[in-house]
Order: structure tokens, then C-alpha cells, then sequence
């Protein structure tokens, strides 16, 4: 699966959560279509490994997305070694599957930290650099739990962590409208990555595959398909929006 009439060829992009699933095939498409991926993570090994499997010049950095002063001097110090940055992808996110009346505290601020104030620390940061390099293209990863309030695998904090980041992304996108900055969210559902199939097993992927039109998971590389759609050139009069990439779960306008 392959945008083939899509080039990024020139163009620097930052992909959080880049060493594996979604983000890892998301940076991979980047660099054959002519990008330079630089790939944000926690862990230095996997970081090399996803550069090697990268390739055209690929670039690790690791920042603690959980670390609100980490995130903000980390894209600065992205931004200042590599120059020009073009386009944003806001991939990286954690999990919590805790019963709404058993949530703890300190779990909800765990998940807010990284699956939403990173991402309004990262655009903010990268939103400014744009802003002053004549534009640039920033994508949000969401979910349809932030649509449904929640699911198997994500639920109140999760849930309410990527509905934030789907109007977080119109309130980028209205700022970034008169700055040539485009920001637009997509919402996966039931993708087969390595961390979702040890999760998603027995009578839950069963009742997730009824619930699936298409009656079968994403391949992460047509997640990353759509991504890059919304980071790419094609997408020139697409701002603010949200686009489903479910099989059809949901179907909305």
C-alpha cells in the first residue's frame, strides 16, 4: 500500500511514536516518497533499529512525551539542528483500559500528559516554527474512541484524551489559516499492530470485527496511507477536519 503519486520529496517531517505500528510504517512511507523522517521515541535501541529500517537519512531523537519541559526544549532542539521542518505528525499515545468508577487519578494525568499535552506542546512548538518559514502540514492522530467514549482497548481517559485532540486540531487549523499551517486529525480504529493483537484476542476482537464493516483490522501502513494524505500537498484545501480511517465503523458526516 503506497501513495505513488505523492512526493515529499525535499521535505523534512517529525513522526512521533515513530519507532513501531503506525508510526514506524507512517516514517517508512515518509522516506520512500523522497521525505526525511526524523522519528521521536523513548528507547534508544529501537530508535537505531527504526532508522536503519527507515533509511534515507532517517533521524532518532528521544523525548519524554510525559515531561512537558522535555517535549518543548526537545522540538526546539529538533527544530534548531535540522533546519526546516515541513510537516507534524502527532502518532506517539498511551493506553488505559481502567473502568470508568476505578480510574485512578494519577492514570488519568498519565494519559492527558502524553496522549494530549504533548500533542498541543508539540504543535504549539512546531506551529511557531511554520508560522515563520512560510507554512507547513500538521497531522493528528486521534481515534474513534475519542468519538464513542472509548472502547476495548482505550477508555474515559483515553477516550477524552483524542476527543481534546480532534478540536484541538480545529483550534490549530483556525490559527494556522492566515499562516499557510494546515492541521487536520484522523481517528483509526482497530489497527494490527504487535502492542493491539497481544491486547485485542478472544471474544474482544470477535465482537470489534462484528462491529467492523469491513470485518478486519487495519494494516498499519493504510493507516499510514491516510496520514500522509493529510500531510501531503493533495490535501491543499482540506483544513480542520477529521477523517475516519475505521472501515467503516462509523460512518459520520
Amino acid at each position: 500500500m503506497f501513495l505513488s503519486n505523492i512526493s515529499f520529496e525535499g521535505k523534512t517531517g517529525i513522526v512521533t511514536g515513530g519507532t513501531k505500528g503506525i508510526g514506524l510504517a507512517t516514517a517508512k512511507q515518509f522516506a520512500q516518497m523522497g521525505g526525511k523522517a526524523i522519528v521521536i521515541g523513548r528507547g534508544e535501541q529501537s530508535g537505531a533499529e527504526a532508522v536503519a529500517e527507515i533509511g534515507n537519512g532517517a533521524v532518532f531523537y528521544s523525548i519524554d512525551l510525559g515531561n512537558s519541559d522535555a517535549v518543548v526544549s526537545g522540538f526546539e532542539k529538533i527544530i534548531e539542528e535540522q533546519g526546516r521542518i515541513d510537516v507534524l505528525i502527532n502518532n506517539a499515545g498511551i493506553v488505559n483500559t481502567d473502568d470508568f468508577d476505578k480510574l485512578e487519578k494519577a492514570d488519568w494525568d498519565k494519559i492527558i500528559d502524553v496522549d494530549l499535552t504533548a500533542v498541543f506542546l508539540a504543535c504549539q512548538t512546531v506551529f511557531r516554527h511554520m508560522a515563520d518559514n512560510g507554512g507547513g502540514r500538521i497531522v493528528n492522530v486521534a481515534s474513534i474512541a475519542g468519538k464513542v467514549g472509548g472502547g476495548y482497548l482505550g477508555t474515559a481517559a483515553y477516550a477524552s484524551a483524542k476527543a481534546a485532540v480532534i478540536a484541538l486540531t480545529k483550534a490549530v487549523a483556525k490559527a494556522g489559516c492566515a499562516k499557510n499551517v494546515y492541521c487536520n486529525s484522523l481517528c483509526p480504529a482497530y489497527t494490527k499492530t504487535p502492542l493491539v493483537e497481544k491486547r485485542l484476542v478472544g471474544e474482544k476482537l470477535d465482537k470489534v470485527l462484528a462491529a467492523t464493516p469491513l470485518h478486519r483490522g487495519a494494516d498499519p501502513m493504510e493507516v499510514a496511507s491516510a496520514i500522509l494524505f493529510l500531510a501531503s500537498d493533495a490535501a491543499s484545501y482540506i483544513q480542520g477536519e477529521n477523517l475516519n480511517c475505521d472501515g467503516g465503523m462509523l460512518m459520520d458526516g
